[in-house]
């Protein structure tokens, strides 16, 4: 019987290792900026080509290395963070583990270049594969430039399963951003393809948020700060205008540190309770300072995650800071539970203004159905038919039209809804929701033409660094679609021609969504969800049906549909309340 176990080579057990690692090109920025910030660097440069698969280069004018430290950095489990175990309960630096360096040589073409500020000279390493090359000595900068060419070279399996450069890039900048907002002092710039994407100058937490999101999100920051003694909060969070239904700004650090935890994201979601509209997520800049031995940072390769001695604590500390903050500002929770969040005023409130409670007139006499006739039992069917096999295949739990005669009262609430009354029940109905179902029926959702319609006055739009790029990679695409834009000056789009049948005022909410959307979309994509956001504006939001006249015949549209109770999307069009349950309510 022969021995069937044997020892991996080294480079095959250094690739699988690199596994753990080096999962795409932004493993690899993070590794390295996070290096030349343990190395007292006070600028970093990243410079980035074809999304990192090509060149990762991160250059710092840190303390640099000597010739025999630059050797050993790339040796596995070499390190100058730690001695002992116990070491590791008390790690303040990012890298520690030793094995960063020694993956990334494993499957790419590294080059190093460093020199200490005492010495003359620097030296140049060379390695390929994980196999060293060369050393020289040479002349260069203090400080340290690391180069990283083809990653995944030597192991085309995983290069084959890198995403687009659209989504690699995505997540390089989230990495930059990531050590960017941990470290405020620092001087960060990045390149791409020769293309500046961000210079971030020294400065507050504050300053470095706007110049990374843009001066936008300046006005919606709210300031958060707490300290225990055994533990510090300080930050930001946004007023609820501010939230978003996709992850993207929502950042947790600990002593420099950036984490991932669902656990006190939940802290966060949950101060903001009663102020977001459901699946809407807050978005945080928030920074811990603790004691090292309270945390254990070595429960992940990547160091993402962070475990805490008193995890409950630091929950109910988040969630009470926020919300006395919010309080502060007088951030109060909207009585309309499913209104636009563009449309809260979370100013600060001033003494010398007085509000006068809405007055409502209802005219009880009127009905809108009376003189009207019924649809016949052959249209009744066809549309019954239509709404079975185009809109929803939810069952309606009312049908209120069958009856020959009836009597209603229609009136609408200040929040936007509208109240009907009629056989014994109440309904609240949300007219932007049956609008649009009812266009939906009529085959009314235009497609996209690509004529323009031009501006009287150009509209500008203030873009972040993230948004510009964003632009660009859609930009061939936009003339065909009817718009006509150009970067005026520094972050300012400025649109002179839109689509006709698009508003003016519809222009910025309609290029928020696509810059929301293309965070990990392709270009390729974008035309379809131009599509899709496209046939949304031309629905009237329910805010729009102020008039009476105008609720009265998008409800006999709705009434020949048979009055179905959801949108495709599931969304509810009406609620039912029966007169029996409000009586209950006394």
């Amino acid at each position: 019987m022969h021995d069937i176990i044997q020892l991996l080579p080294d480079h095959v057990a250094n690739q699988i290792a690199a596994g753990e690692v080096v999962q795409r090109p932004a493993s690899v920025v993070k590794e390295l900026m996070e290096n030349a910030i343990d190395a007292k660097a006070s600028k970093v440069e990243l410079i980035i080509r074809e999304s990192g698969k090509n060149l990762i280069q991160v250059v710092d004018n840190g303390l640099g290395m000597s010739e025999t430290d630059a050797r050993m950095a790339f040796e596995r489990h070499a390190t100058s963070k730690i001695k002992t175990t116990e070491d590791i309960f008390k790690i303040i630096t990012k890298g520690f583990r030793g094995e960063a360096l020694a993956s990334i040589a494993a499957v790419a073409q590294v080059e190093l270049r460093t020199k200490k500020e005492e010495t003359k000279t620097g030296t140049n390493i060379y390695i390929e594969g994980g196999g060293f090359q060369f050393q020289e000595p040479i002349q260069t900068s203090d400080g340290s430039s690391f180069s990283v060419k083809n990653l995944f070279y030597n192991v085309p399996a995983r290069r084959k399963f890198l995403k687009s450069n659209t989504i690699e890039f995505r997540h390089i900048i989230d990495e930059f951003q990531r050590v960017a907002l941990a470290h405020e002092t620092v001087e960060f710039e990045m390149f791409h393809n020769d293309e500046p994407i961000f210079r971030l100058r020294k400065g507050t937490q504050m300053q470095r948020i706007v110049d990374i999101f843009g001066r936008k999100i300046h006005s919606l920051l709210v300031p958060i700060k707490e300290d225990l003694g055994w533990v510090k909060l300080e930050g930001f969070v946004a007023k609820p205008e501010g939230a978003k239904k996709i992850r993207g700004e929502q950042f947790l650090f600990v002593n420099g540190r950036f984490f991932r935890s669902p656990y006190l994201n939940k802290a966060v979601q949950e101060a903001f309770e009663g102020l977001l509209l459901p699946g809407y997520i807050p978005s945080f800049f928030l920074y811990l300072e603790i004691n090292p031995e309270k945390i254990d940072v070595n429960i992940h390769p990547q160091k993402t995650e962070v475990k805490f001695e008193d995890e409950n604590l630091i929950f109910a500390l988040m969630r009470s800071t926020i919300k006395r903050s919010l309080g502060i500002y007088n951030v109060a929770p909207s009585l309309d539970f499913d209104k636009d969040s563009n449309a809260l005023n979370l100013s600060p409130s001033r003494n010398n203004i007085h509000f006068k409670n809405p007055e409502i007139s209802v005219d009880r006499d009127y009905n809108p159905f009376a003189s009207e006739s019924k649809p016949s039992s052959e249209e009744k069917i066809e549309l019954t038919e239509f709404y079975k096999n185009n809109i929803s295949t939810a069952p309606s739990k009312i049908n209120l039209f069958e009856e020959e005669d009836f009597e209603e009262d229609l009136m609408r609430l200040p929040n936007g809804y509208w109240i009907l009354n009629k056989n014994g029940k109440t309904l609240m109905l949300d007219l932007g929701r049956i609008h649009r179902l009812v266009i939906l029926s009529q085959n009314k959702f235009k497609k996209i033409s690509g004529v323009s319609q031009a501006l009287l006055f150009s509209v500008e739009y203030f873009m972040n660094e993230i948004e510009k790029d964003k632009y660009r990679s859609i930009k061939k695409y936009l003339p065909g679609l009817g718009f006509e834009m150009v970067i005026a000056h520094e972050n300012v789009l400025r649109v002179n021609s839109i689509p006709e049948g698009l508003k003016e005022s519809q222009v910025i909410p309609f290029l928020e969504k696509i810059f929301e959307i293309l965070d990990y979309k392709t270009e390729e994509e974008f035309v379809h969800f131009y599509q899709y956001q496209w046939n949304k504006m031309q629905g009237k939001s329910r805010f729009d049906f102020i008039y009476k006249t105008d609720a009265e015949l998008l409800i006999k549209d709705y009434q020949n549909l048979g009055f179905p109770e959801f949108l495709p999307s599931g969304k509810r069009c009406f609620y039912e309340i029966s007169l029996e349950d409000l009586e209950n309510k006394f």
